[in-house]
């Protein structure tokens, strides 16, 4: 139904939260929301948003300082110091929303509550005469109706209500969903109430309008607002920015760029996708490191949404994710992700060096779609642990301390044994189980730790050839290695090496590297990304090659901040069992530099995501019809999953 000229419809009903309340409004040109306290002598400090920017689908949560009857400065909600409210029409049953409209109106408390949105629209027919006979009284009554209004406009005065019944509800078909609001109007503006909860998420039918807060105080006992509110007024609902949809580009023998299927993946027979992407934990996200980019992009609740939106419009069946915080996994990822199929696995950073919260701590995701793959098996690599085994066993004691200080970094890596539920084409089938072995780690950030990238990187690889040993297995190593092209840890994971005249061995005060010769692995990797440069030429391919390193074969970058631009990012496979047949479109650095750098408000972290389309192929090596994991692979890699496969 449209709206008529000056009239916007109510979205939100008017929620009753603990004891800090927002009440939500949305006018033509502005809108509304404000906090209420229920406490008589508490007092109201300070109230401001974490961006005066509000954007569609970002919910905002205002932040209050309150001063307690005892002089106490807090932002914690105040305790309910009244008693539970019961339903007005189901007097059985607690109430969880109150109608601010009977507040304002001074109707008797009890008659304002109700038990949930559906028992409020359901009594509204009845309901709304309360509030048309209020409204009559009021307007027989001209001085009144600035005595109860006035307080809860952001000038205090001049105000009028119009009645309730002038605003439709919004509606669902042709049934009311929820009671009109009351208005008010001031300046030419007119308000609309549309909520009455803590926070609030714009929509899209928000955008262009002003969302206004007030945060009033409300005696205990009598509900009514005491003194005046603090009030404050964003700017104008944006639409939230889209990051650009990113084409794959066949590496396969085809010269073509498509877009993501209507489902979002590209899907051939026997064929997987797989995405890593290091998201930018928000304690990293800082405006002093990132000030190029505008607050409201930075803040978390815009930046969750913008990656979801991403990740999700990837629709890969394996998705590798570093700097997730433990809150944000929990809260947020696992249960997204779950509602589009993902099944999610999650190994935290230990925090033997780490000072702050605990909850806030970040660590690698793994997610993995339920139609395409089940879980088998666990590894948990803690380089902590690793770094213990390795001083208890070369460094003398007198050493320890200070080789322990240089080692322990808190970084970890996880890995998931996963097997497919389709058959790979052109594979023959013995009654084998279609395995994948899938690593994802974050190697640590220090450049003047070079022997300690090193070390780590040699440490997971080595866990990894122990795998490969006791299975037939394909292997992806997902991750960001903050790892240059060319540095030591790439050439370990690309050549199986590190030449002995490397420059990065020359930093090595624990002797962890020597000999240069132990610096190798078997496994036969190599990176994604270097198809690029090692396909025909076409189209497609030769605008992918020019955002590629020829001296290296990987991508110019895969991180821009604006104090950095590099590759540190990488998808590495084992070339025997596996083969790349499409790659996700590189960013040109142009089209960031628009914003000077990531993150920005299309790309809300300061890396790009990889992702590579994979097809198993037939092994040459020796067939393994069944498999018994009893291996111990070493003694800080936790394995958790069946044991047998």
């Amino acid at each position: 139904m449209a709206d008529p000229p000056g009239v916007r419809r109510v979205r939100t009903l008017i929620l009753e939260a603990e004891s800090v309340h927002c009440v939500l409004g949305l006018g033509v040109g502005s809108g509304q929301f404000a906090c209420v306290v229920e406490e008589s002598m508490l007092s109201v400090l300070r109230v401001h948003l974490p961006s005066d920017i509000p954007i569609v689908g970002c919910e905002l949560t205002p932040y209050v300082l309150l001063r307690r009857p005892d002089k106490t400065v807090t932002t914690d909600d105040v305790p309910e110091s009244s008693p539970l409210d019961v339903c007005s029409v189901h007097p059985s049953e607690q109430a969880t929303l109150q109608c601010l409209g009977c507040v304002k109106a001074k109707l008797p408390v009890a008659k304002s509550y109700h038990c949930s949105p559906k028992c409020f629209s359901d009594a509204w027919q009845h309901h709304r005469v309360l509030h048309e006979r209020a409204t009559n009284a009021v307007n027989e009554n001209g001085n009144e109706e600035e005595e109860i209004f006035g307080r809860f406009n952001g000038t205090g005065s001049n105000t009028s209500l119009s009645s309730s019944t002038s605003t439709p509800g919004l509606t669902n078909g042709s049934a009311p969903l929820y009671p009109a609001a009351v208005t008010q109007r001031s300046g030419g503006e007119t308000w609309f109430e549309v909520g009455w909860s803590k926070t609030y998420t714009p929509t899209a039918d928000d955008i262009g309008h002003v969302l206004k807060f007030e945060c009033v105080v409300v005696d205990a006992e009598t509900k009514l607002p005491v003194g005046h509110p603090s009030t404050l007024s964003t700017s104008r609902v944006i639409p939230a920015p889209s990051p650009s949809p990113r084409c794959l580009i066949s590496v396969g023998g085809l010269d073509v760029a498509t877009h993501l299927e209507s489902d979002g993946r590209v899907l051939s027979a026997g064929t997987f996708t797989v995405l890593s992407y290091n998201i930018l934990s928000d304690v990293y996200a800082i405006n002093e490191q990132y000030s190029y980019c505008p607050p409201w992009a930075l803040s978390w609740p815009y930046r969750r949404q913008n990656l979801l939106r991403e990740i999700v419009g990837y629709r890969a069946d394996i998705v590798c994710l570093q700097e997730v915080q433990n809150d944000h996994f929990e809260e947020f990822f696992a249960p997204e992700l779950d509602k589009h199929g993902y099944q999610a696995l999650f190994k935290r950073k230990t925090n033997e060096v780490f000072t702050g919260n605990i909850h806030t701590i970040d660590g690698c995701a793994t997610f993995f779609r339920r139609d395409r793959f089940s879980h088998v098996k666990k590894y948990e690599v803690e380089f902590n642990k690793a770094a213990q085994s390795l001083t208890d066993a070369l460094v003398p004691s007198a050493q320890k301390k200070t080789a322990l200080t240089r080692l322990v970094k808190d970084n970890v890596a996880l890995i998931a044994v996963l097997e497919a539920k389709f058959s790979y084409q052109n594979v023959e089938n013995t009654g084998k189980r279609q395995l994948l072995c899938v690593a994802n780690t974050h190697v640590n950030v220090h450049q003047d730790l070079k022997d300690v990238k090193l070390w780590q990187v040699h440490t997971l690889l080595k866990g990894l050839e122990k795998i490969a040993m006791s299975a037939d297995i394909p292997m992806l190593v997902c991750g960001d290695f903050n790892s240059v092209p060319g540095s030591a840890p790439h050439a370990l994971l690309a050549m199986g090496k590190v030449d002995p005249m490397h420059p990065d061995l020359a930093v090595d005060p624990l002797g962890i590297l020597r000999p240069p010769s132990k610096l190798t692995h078997q496994l036969p990797l190599v990176s994604a990304y270097s198809s690029f440069a090692r396909m025909a030429v076409g189209i497609g391919l030769e605008q992918q090659r020019r955002k590629m390193d020829p001296s290296t074969n990987e991508p110019l970058f895969t991180k821009c901040t604006r104090d950095f631009i590099g590759t540190l990012d990488y998808i590495f496979y084992t070339a025997d069992s596996l083969t790349v047949e499409s790659l996700l479109e590189l960013l040109d650095e142009d089209s960031l530099r628009k914003d000077t750098a990531l993150p920005s408000p299309e790309w809300s972290s300061d890396h790009i995501a990889l992702l590579a389309e994979f097809r198993r192929k037939p092994r040459t090596r020796r067939p393994a019809d069944r498999v018994v994991w009893t291996i111990v692979i070493l003694p800080h890699f936790q394995v958790s999953g069946p044991k047998t496969m």
